[in-house]
């Protein structure tokens, strides 16, 4: 990987800042985190090489910058379908459909990708770790809410609830990208039964 700089980020809303964690999105998808480099990725950005530099300064800030793209998003649509959750089944619900969404190719690829990546580079590494953190804390707090409203009744915790099933959906995930011909119906059926038990269904 491309040395890191310790330059302060620049913002990242303006246009050709985000047509490039587009593009990196993409050439992670087709050519792995290691052969997408600033120059395949300017190209397909339709900005010059320089400009990458400028906005990212490194290729690892670049990847965070396309996971905390990914997990935003995520987190936007499952934290709008707890909000509006109001029975387990709801929230079960919610867990599907973004579990569905994980299993797009592309989306599970750039996830494995910079895993993968993140083993040999602490920095992408630190990185990873912190969105993860605050994705936990994101949903961790949308369930105690719940809680306290009385949808749910934490058997574990809101945490180690929202961890165990983060877990349940990568375990799925991994099986399916090493076998896309696993018959994981009734896998998947019990993955739901234990987020049941989890949120406290049955009480």
């Amino acid at each position: 990987m491309e040395a890191s700089t310790k330059q302060a980020p620049r913002k990242l809303d303006s246009d050709k800042a985000q047509r490039i964690v587009a593009a990196m999105r993409e050439s992670v998808a087709v050519r792995g985190a290691a052969a997408s480099t600033f120059d395949a990725v300017a190209a397909e950005a339709g900005v010059s090489r320089g400009l990458l530099h400028y906005y990212f300064g490194s290729k690892e800030r670049l990847l965070v910058e396309v996971v905390r793209h990914d997990c935003a998003l995520r987190m936007e649509s499952l934290g709008a379908q707890l909000v509006a959750a109001t029975s387990v089944e709801d929230i079960v619900t919610a867990l599907s459909s973004e579990l569905e969404e994980y299993l797009d190719p592309t989306n599970n690829t750039i996830i494995f990708e910079l895993f993968s990546a993140s083993r040999h580079n602490e920095e992408l590494r630190v990185e990873m770790a912190e969105l993860y953190r605050q994705i936990r804390g994101k949903a961790s707090a949308a369930l105690e809410e719940k809680e306290r409203e009385g949808v749910v009744t934490l058997r574990h915790g809101a945490e180690a609830t929202i961890s165990m099933l983060f877990a349940l959906g990568d375990g799925f995930v991994l099986q399916l990208v090493s076998d896309p011909e696993w018959d994981s119906a009734q896998a998947f059926a019990a993955g739901f039964d234990i987020a049941r038990y989890l949120l406290g269904a049955g009480e």
